[in-house]
This record gives C-alpha cells, sequence and structure tokens, in this order.
C-alpha cells in the first residue's frame, strides 16, 4: 500500500501550535500582496485523524468503510487508507482511484445497488467481491458478469428523519425480500449480508435501531433459505458538523446497544458502516473573495431594525468567486450556510447590514445566502465558509468557464508522525489484521457457478 508521503501527496506539515486556520490565513495574505485572490479550500487532515480515532473508540466493532463519493481528494483517501480504513466506491472510477493507492480489493464493498455490467466486470477482473443489490435485474447482472460476488442486500428502511433522504431511489422493500434471497439462490449467488442507509444527516439515532432490527428479520430469512450470513452493513448517516445535535457519541451508543440486542459478538457477524460526511465535512473551510458588491437603499425600512448596530436602511449584495456550480453545489439540496467569517483588511464601522451572497456565474439561481448579516465588506475582503468538507469540490463543474477551487492540505507534524508509524493500533503496521477481520466466511457457489457454466457449454 502506498505510504503517506507529505511530498507526494502535496501535504503542507505545519510545526505543531501552528493551526490550519493559520495557514489560511498567511495564504490570504500571500494571495493579496501577488493580487491573485482565486479561492481556496483548506483541508486540516488532523480533523481527519481525529474523527477516525473518535470512531475507533466509539464504535470499535464497527468498521468504517469511508464513502468516496462525498469528497475523494488523492490526500484524503490516502490519509484514511494508512489509518486501516475500508472504502466504499459507488463506480469503476472510484475503484481504480481506491486500488491505485494499494489497497487491497477486501476492503472494497461497490455500494451501488444499480451498476453498469461493465463496471461489475471490472470489479470481478480486480477482485473486488463484496457488492450490494436490491432488484431482480441486478441480480441477473451480476450473474452474467461476476463469478464470485459476495452480495448484501440493500434493504429500504425509514429515512424520514434524516435531512437527504435515499430509499425513495435504493432499498429493496421488506415484503420483496424473500423474493429476492430466492431469486438469488436460483442463481447459485451467494448472498452473505444485509445493508441499509438511513438517509444522510440523520437527526435521530432511533432511526438506526429500528434499521439494525429490521435488518435481523431478513437475516434469519436469509439464514433459513440456506445463505450462511455474516455481514451488517450500517450504511450513513453520521454526524460531521461540529455543531450537530445529536451528537456522533449519541449516534454510537444507539447503535451499540442494537447491535448487542440484535447481532451479539457470539454470532460471528461482522459490521461494516459506510461513513462520508463524518470523516471530511468539519476537516475544511473554504475562502472566497468578494468580487464586487451592490448597495440597496430602503430609508423607511430602519425602523424595523431590532439591533442599533443592524442597518436596515442599506441592504448589501455581495458576489464572490465561487458559487453552487462550484464548491456551493451542496447548499441545493442541503441546508443554508451558516459559519460565515468575514476577512477584512480594515474595519470601517461596527454596524452591520442585512446582506445578500451572490456566486459569481450569470445564472441567477446562483444564490449562496438569500439573507444574512455582515459588516460592511469591500471589494477584495474574503469570506470564510467552514464545514465545506462534504459533497462540495467533488461536485464542482466548469459552467461560464470557472475552475475548481483549489485545496491546500494540511497536517502537524505530530499527526503526520503518528500515522505513519501507527497511532493505537490502527495504522500501516495493523493494516494486514484489520482487513482481515472483515473478510465474511463465504461458502463456493462462486467455484459451483463457474461449473454449472461450463457443463452447459
Amino acid at each position: 500500500m502506498t505510504s503517506l508521503c507529505p511530498e507526494e501527496f502535496n501535504i503542507s506539515i505545519i510545526e505543531d501550535g501552528f493551526s490550519a486556520r493559520d495557514f489560511m490565513n498567511q495564504r490570504i495574505e500571500e494571495l493579496d500582496k501577488a493580487g491573485n485572490r482565486d479561492a481556496f479550500h483548506t483541508a486540516d487532515l488532523d480533523n481527519i485523524l481525529e474523527k477516525h480515532l473518535r470512531w475507533v473508540e466509539n464504535l470499535p466493532r464497527v468498521v468504517p468503510f469511508y464513502a468516496v463519493k462525498c469528497n475523494n481528494s488523492r490526500p484524503i483517501l490516502a490519509l484514511l487508507a494508512n489509518l486501516g480504513a475500508c472504502f466504499d466506491c459507488a463506480s469503476q472510477s472510484e475503484i481504480q482511484q481506491i486500488l491505485s493507492l494499494g489497497v487491497t480489493p477486501d476492503r472494497i464493498i461497490y455500494a451501488n445497488p444499480c451498476k453498469q455490467e461493465s463496471h461489475i466486470k471490472y470489479a470481478c477482473i480486480h477482485g473486488i467481491q463484496m457488492m450490494t443489490f436490491d432488484s431482480e435485474d441486478e441480480l441477473d447482472k451480476i450473474s452474467r458478469c461476476h463469478d464470485n460476488g459476495k452480495l448484501v442486500l440493500r434493504i429500504g428502511v425509514d429515512d424520514s428523519r434524516s435531512f437527504l433522504r435515499l430509499n425513495s431511489k435504493f432499498g429493496a422493500r421488506l415484503q420483496d425480500c424473500c423474493r429476492l434471497l430466492e431469486r438469488a439462490r436460483e442463481l447459485c449467488l451467494e448472498v452473505v449480508g444485509v445493508s441499509f442507509h438511513v438517509g444522510s444527516g440523520c437527526r435521530d439515532p432511533q432511526a438506526f435501531r429500528d434499521a439494525i432490527s429490521a435488518s435481523r428479520r431478513i437475516f434469519n430469512m436469509g439464514i433459513e433459505l440456506g445463505f450462511k450470513m455474516n455481514l451488517l452493513d450500517i450504511g450513513g448517516g453520521y454526524p460531521g458538523s461540529k455543531t450537530f445535535n445529536p451528537k456522533f457519541e449519541e449516534f454510537a451508543d444507539v447503535i451499540k446497544f442494537a447491535l448487542n440486542d440484535f447481532f451479539p459478538d457470539d454470532t460471528g457477524v461482522q459490521v461494516i458502516a459506510e461513513p462520508g460526511r463524518y470523516y471530511v465535512a468539519s476537516a475544511c473551510t473554504l475562502a472566497v473573495n468578494v468580487i464586487g458588491k451592490k448597495v440597496l437603499t430602503d430609508k423607511s425600512s430602519n425602523k424595523n431594525a431590532d439591533d442599533d448596530d443592524i442597518r436596515a436602511e442599506r441592504i448589501i449584495m455581495y458576489y464572490v468567486n465561487d458559487g453552487i456550480y462550484g464548491s456551493f453545489n451542496c447548499i441545493l439540496f442541503e441546508y443554508e450556510l451558516c459559519f460565515l467569517t468575514c476577512w477584512k483588511k480594515q474595519v470601517l464601522s461596527g454596524h452591520k447590514y442585512p446582506s445578500i451572497i451572490w456566486g459569481q456565474t450569470c445564472d441567477s439561481l446562483d444564490n449562496l445566502v438569500e439573507h444574512c448579516v455582515l459588516p460592511e465588506l469591500e471589494t477584495g475582503d474574503w469570506l470564510l465558509v467552514d464545514e465545506m468538507g462534504a459533497y462540495t469540490s467533488v461536485v464542482a463543474t466548469k459552467f461560464n468557464g470557472f475552475k475548481e477551487a483549489d485545496t491546500h492540505f494540511v497536517m502537524t507534524q505530530a499527526s503526520c508522525f503518528k500515522v505513519i508509524n501507527g497511532v493505537r493500533g490502527i495504522g500501516p503496521l495493523n493494516q494486514s489484521k484489520r482487513a482481515g477481520n472483515v473478510r465474511p466466511s463465504f461458502n463456493k457457489s462462486g467455484a459451483r457457478r463457474q461449473q454449472q457454466r461450463q457443463q452447459q457449454h
């Protein structure tokens, strides 16, 4: 496996005591002097390391398969690989990216219930065995394209308690699961477990208990049909924001109790998860530059202001050099930005004004913040937006010819040393053991299917 070499992955190693925000402030000053004020991200890899240690401490039984789709930056993937994490891939391209880091195939789950046939063949050729399904059609495709798939039935669960609901698109209805398992048996496919996803941004830990309980029923169904059910995938939905409530520890407590009730240790069931935003949301801060402003006057409106420092007679529109076609695409399907920090060259007054923030494109849809209150900014000032690590740069486009914002990856010397030398039993020195823990004990259905095909021909 590729080791985490800072030079190879373009990671800036900063002195202990010098923070990622210090690095960002220094970078802004450099750009101001150069007169090239392009937007940029700063990714704090220390934050990701802390999240990983927090996961291992609170959910020691659950192996994290990081959702590559959330942020596929190569330095982040390399860090997680060196920490011993595994990976949830949704396409051939994501599989290629993870394999290029030297990650072994048994540390990858192809967790897309609807896959292109050529991508299934690619997974087969490169030894990717674990993959999800939720339909008969998917079973037929896998039967044609993969000789040794270890299949995980994705079930639909209640996702009404999440910001982003996924089960309208993916997940077999519970009443259809028996039919799907019977079809898998007819095709001599090996089903090894069950997966679910409670939705992204889950607000109620109880949703996990309900889904784990439902998974137990499907497990029993599979066992009755003769499958060796030994893998439970509890999906994603874990909070990544520093301010999100409930906290991750509350989710972990509910999950641990549910696993003890429905899948106790002595059952031999391996438990994995697919965290994405949990790992990266709070790790990245975006710096955008004010490239223009427009002042709208309304002298009759100041009487409605509740705060003497807020001057409602002026509404100020700001234009910044990133937008919804770039890093802010996430606000189209998530929730409003609420972590804005002004970076001003000089403070003109203590007054604040109702403000609107627009992105850089010509599209009027490119509205980032419809209403907020800010001190007056000038062209050339900066806005810092926290918690921009999840589903931001990975979905950026080049609409209107604007390029994707650069990302600077930073890590302290102490954290780099921990990763390279192994930390708390997680790291390159312990990967073979950790990876081995997630291999379900499969039967020989793949060989049986190959034998059947030879007899048919």
